[in-house]
């Protein structure tokens, strides 16, 4: 049996609320990882596009109020 195999068995057999747990806790690892990606490509200057773009928009006057 792989490691994974083993993981996905012990998953299968908690119990729900330590199921829910886990799942939170993904959740949070993968937004934590998400966060820090789009830090590392804004330094990097990878979303300068999307600044451009936005104010292209709004000098075209087609941005909506939110």
């Amino acid at each position: 049996m792989t490691k994974v195999q083993e993981i996905q068995a012990a998953i299968e057999s908690l119990p729900r609320e330590e199921y829910i747990r886990l799942r939170q806790w993904f959740s949070e690892r993968d937004w934590e990882q998400w966060d820090k990606q789009i830090e590392t490509d804004s330094e990097a200057g990878k979303l300068d596009f999307l600044i451009e773009e936005a104010l292209d928009e709004k000098a075209r006057g087609r941005l909506k109020e939110l």
